[in-house]
């Protein structure tokens, strides 16, 4: 299956859950997150704002404030094709929401690679390899490519979103682990194996 199909069919699965079950397993996912040593120890963690039909990010970016953690979400430029990550202290107001449903940040304080511990990162498909299969932009990749970037990379998505392999391209970029509502899955992240 090539990733245009994967990414149809990816798509498909989503848009068919239920609104209570999609509920229901963002809070397990969460829950899970929270739990991870890496959630735990990092100080600032850019999380993702989640589409319509994605995994509920809501209640791991509260938990991370009530833990006094700096949450920095991708402020995306559609011209430049790349994504900065923006500090966020709300998640109701200070965006503007595009044709996708993706909310996007209308300002904030840039957020220095450096200075994130945690990426917390959508895909529409995952394997155990870490692979990750985007909605085709590669705004991950690019940004994961930055040499300043030493953050722990984690995937974040439905139990449902696992497939056994996702055709890798030199650009793309691997996560470290994942997170899903039914557990955390480590990864080897060996570049195109």
């Amino acid at each position: 299956m090539d990733k245009g199909q994967l990414r149809r069919k990816l798509q498909n699965c989503l848009l068919a859950m239920p609104p209570e079950q999609r509920s229901e397993k963002s809070l397990k996912a969460c829950r899970n997150l929270i739990a991870t040593v890496e959630f735990q120890n990092a100080s600032t963690i850019m999380m993702f704002l989640s589409l319509p039909h994605e995994v509920d990010t809501s209640e791991a970016v509260l938990a991370a404030w009530q833990l006094d953690k700096i949450v920095a979400v991708p402020k995306i430029s559609w011209e430049q094709r790349h994504m900065i990550a923006v500090r966020i202290n709300s998640l109701d107001t200070g965006f503007s929401t595009g044709s996708s449903g993706l909310r996007n940040p209308i300002s904030g304080v840039p957020t220095p690679f450096e200075e994130i511990d945690l990426v917390v990162t959508p895909a529409l498909a995952f394997d155990r390899k870490g692979n990750r299969l985007g909605r085709g932009g590669a705004y991950y990749d690019r940004f994961f490519a930055n040499e300043q970037l030493r953050a722990s990379r984690c995937g974040f998505a439905f139990a449902e979103q696992l497939v056994d392999s996702i055709p890798v391209a030199e650009h793309d970029e691997p996560v470290d682990f994942l997170v899903t509502d039914e557990g955390i899955i480590s990864c080897n992240t060996a570049k195109g194996e």
